[in-house]
């Protein structure tokens, strides 16, 4: 018997929103119902190039639309506090996109809401979802390399990016970190939890947003994670993790792998490759279906993508600026909101 459909909104309309969407409407047992936009001609386009029956020219409508079951939030991460919740507050299920929010706080009040109304949140954090990420994860839980002695985890595109590019563009969450170094720590963090101690160094712009970083994360265990992101250089996108008994290479694309590695002492390599039933490599359709798969379950958050995991993240990459003296609009020295912060608007 086929899955009873789940019904999506979608807020927000560029380019992560599409793919997303693309996505989404393969997916027998989903339905994209209505698409929401800070201006009604980009919705109708959006909801035109998709077949989407309702269009809103803003965010509230979308939230207050009954008829959805759940919202993917794809709006810049500055506007995540402000979107997803405000669809938290109206009743709404939410997949919203990563980096989660602007910092520890922001991700923190969301939680809480969530929690309170006992609605389902998650991080779109897709390379958790993925097959062959799991698939490495459960070989070191499970003791292939031994105990996890150091990651090492890269991210940069070479641009370059224009001032004024949101990349570029402090009041939009800009910089390599939020954009891209966020994956790298997940990485990192999905394997080995929360560091105890951040070090870091970045190279700034003249707005003040970081244009490559550098971390090393360590644990109290001795484990070590080295990782970096960038927008002014493309890297290999590669990353390894080495334990006491071996290590695993993930050559290219760790958060969207085709293949990795496993190295144990003694043996001879073992390859381990993605399997085409999955789908391609980028597609975002995993962790669509774990969404959909905890709503029908009756779960509030997913256990591929635990919202303490969620907000464990967004303590390091607050840790991360706070080392290399990123701050955004609004954000007192700590990185917490100000009570003088302005008001969150769409992006």
């Amino acid at each position: 018997m086929a899955e009873q459909s789940v019904r999506w909104g979608i807020l927000a309309t560029g380019g992560i929103a599409a793919a997303f969407t693309a996505d989404l409407v393969d997916l027998p047992d989903a339905e994209v119902v209505a698409v929401a936009s800070r201006t009604q001609a980009a919705a109708d386009a959006f909801a035109d190039r998709f077949g989407i029956p309702r269009a809103y020219g803003d965010w509230r409508a979308l939230a207050e639309d009954g008829d959805i079951d759940v919202v993917y939030v794809a709006t810049p991460h500055s506007a995540h506090r402000a979107a997803a919740g405000l669809c938290l507050e109206a009743g709404r299920n939410v997949l919203c996109e990563k980096a989660f929010t602007l910092n520890a706080r922001e991700a923190g009040e969301l939680v809480a809401l969530a929690r309170a109304r006992g609605s389902f949140l998650m991080e779109a954090m897709w390379m958790y979802c993925n097959p062959l990420v799991r698939r490495l994860k459960a070989l070191v839980d499970d003791g292939a390399i031994g105990e996890v002695r150091h990651v090492q985890a890269d991210f940069g595109l070479a641009g370059p990016f224009p001032p004024a590019h949101r990349l570029r563009d402090p009041a939009q969450g800009g910089g390599a970190l939020l954009d891209l170094g966020v994956y790298p720590v997940s990485f990192a963090q999905l394997l080995l939890g929360e560091p105890s101690d951040v070090a870091a160094r970045a190279t700034l712009s003249a707005e003040g947003v970081d244009l490559q970083t550098g971390a090393l994360l360590s644990w109290d265990g001795g484990a070590l994670a080295s990782v970096h992101c960038s927008i002014v250089g493309g890297t290999a996108t590669s990353a390894s993790v080495t334990g006491s008994q071996g290590r695993i290479d993930v050559p290219h694309g760790f958060f969207f792998p085709d293949r990795f590695v496993l190295h144990r002492d003694g043996r001879d390599p073992e390859e381990f490759t993605a399997d085409p039933a999955d789908g391609p490599r980028n597609s975002l359709r995993h962790e669509a279906t774990e969404v959909m798969r905890a709503l029908r379950a009756g779960e509030t958050e997913s256990p591929l993508v635990p919202l303490d995991g969620t907000l464990a993240v967004m303590r390091t990459l607050d840790a991360i600026r706070d080392r290399v003296g990123v701050r955004y609009p609004g954000e007192a020295p700590d990185g917490d909101v100000t009570d003088e912060a302005p008001e969150l608007t769409p992006a």
